[in-house]
């Protein structure tokens, strides 16, 4: 078996390394290491907690030990798609260079532009930035990149789908010809393809895992489920994934909830909390303190549920996540991958539990054709509330039309038959026998009578 030791790494980056407690590295780690050493470009291809933050952050350490960076030229750039990689790419180097001196900046929005600047005119050996704050940086004149020896760009294909692919292309035409490139991915889709193509040059391909397939490791079920009504469908979800996380018990002692949207995460991080669920929502419209601090105790244990949109997908590095719970299924089939690979990391075990709807069939296709395998269906845990029978009322026999009414009973109201409207207004003014006042009932009163009577006798 390999070991960290053999890979040809700094005495003072294994001493960290062994520190951390890793012993052995993952495939990716493996097969990358040894050519990014060499100063060749990488382009690695793998699922999401295998281990490629530390492929680049180990080399990169043990590369840039030597040398000193100047004021506004940073010795070599990280790109991440969020705030959060970015972020945790900046703990790992911190973790593996804690015995070097190397100084490095976080450049993500949310964050002061003034203290940004202050870490650049001092000068960093590592740069980690997202790219549209890295562009804000360079239009203001605050940063050069035409220092930079080596350039990462982690999680590629997210950056396709938010759309930083023009941003990418720009800042690599902003770096030296001569940097050494270590692209990471999890997919490789034509356009990923096409900038490997044009930008890294004769690379050493490391490929671990078939494309988009999910680890072995985790547990997957969906549950197939129909509203009662279409407006009653999200309370009705809802309810549908509170039994989901019941009927799993103690063995779900942390879980992230993923949603499509924005709204539907606040509003399901309420709904959590309304029925006692130690929740929390994370999406890109809180401030970066907000989400850290979410982040933070989501890790440290104090916040057993975290729901949260795609952004959080990517860059989540919690070891021991027990589930994770897809309450929309995501609209891009690749998405599913990153969000069940936030459990199940390192070879440990995890559960994945997906709550498919009639108009969410499509995409729940998809995904099965991508990872192809066909995902368990599950039972809906909310058992269907019986609705009480109503008492049939007891029929009456009515007697038959040929059946003769008993003599001397007769409905009050009914007309006779056979009259038409000149016979009743004759029989009304006093030309037939009848010589009831018609319309007025029992209730007759007297005076009205007497009225009547006169004008008759006389």
């Amino acid at each position: 078996m390999t070991k960290f030791s053999d890979l040809n790494l700094s005495p003072k980056v294994l001493k960290a390394v062994d520190e951390a407690g890793y012993e052995s590295p993952t495939p990716i780690q493996a097969g990358a290491i040894p050519p990014a050493l060499e100063g060749k470009d990488v382009l690695g291809i793998a699922q999401t907690g295998t281990g490629k933050t530390a492929s680049f952050t180990l080399p990169m350490i043990s590369m840039l030990a030597r040398g000193r960076a100047r004021a506004r030229m940073p010795r070599s750039l990280v790109l991440c798609p969020t705030r959060e990689l970015a972020a945790q790419v900046a703990e790992n180097f911190d973790t593996y260079s804690k015995h070097v001196k190397l100084t490095k900046a976080l450049l993500i929005g949310g964050v002061s532009f003034k203290e940004q600047d202050a870490l650049i005119d001092k000068g960093v050996d590592v740069l980690i930035a997202t790219p549209g704050r890295l562009l804000d940086h360079f239009e203001r004149g605050k940063l050069l990149l035409t220092g930079v020896q080596v350039m990462v760009v982690d999680e590629a294909d997210r950056m396709l789908d938010m759309g930083f692919i023009p941003d990418i292309e720009r800042i690599f035409s902003l770096t030296p010809f001569t940097r050494q490139t270590l692209f990471f991915s999890a997919t490789m889709a034509p356009e990923i393809e096409r900038i490997t193509n044009t930008f890294l040059s004769a690379p050493a391909r490391i490929e671990v895992a078939r494309q988009a397939t999910a680890s072995e490791t985790i547990e997957q079920g969906a549950v197939i489920f129909k509203a009662s009504r279409r407006d009653r469908e999200g309370s009705e979800k809802r309810k549908v994934l509170r039994a989901l996380i019941d009927a799993e018990g103690e063995k779900c002692t942390n879980a992230i909830i993923f949603c499509n949207r924005k709204v539907d995460v606040d509003i399901c991080a309420k709904s959590l909390k309304k029925y006692g669920y130690n929740a929390a929502a994370i999406h890109g419209d809180l401030d970066q303190k907000q989400r850290m601090a979410t982040l933070d105790s989501f890790r440290e244990g104090t916040l057993r549920i975290l729901v949260a949109s795609d952004v959080a997908a990517r860059g989540l590095d919690v070891p021991s996540v027990s589930h994770v719970f897809n309450f929309d299924v995501p609209s891009h089939a690749e998405d599913y991958v990153h969000r069940i690979g936030r459990t199940g990391r390192a070879g440990r075990e995890g559960k994945a539990f997906t709550i498919v709807v009639p108009r969410d069939e499509k995409y729940f296709d998809a995904v099965e054709a991508l990872i192809q395998k066909e995902i368990p269906r599950i039972e809906n845990p909310v058992k269907p509330v019986e609705k009480p029978k109503r008492a049939e009322k007891p029929t009456e026999e009515r007697p038959s039309r040929s059946q003769e009414r008993p003599k001397g009973e007769e409905k009050r109201d009914s007309k006779p038959r056979g009259r038409n409207r000149n016979e009743d207004r004759g029989r009304r003014s006093g030309g037939g026998r009848d010589h009831n006042v018609v319309g007025m009932g029992d209730h007759l009163p007297e005076f009205i009578a007497l009225s009547f009577e006169e004008r008759r006798a006389s």
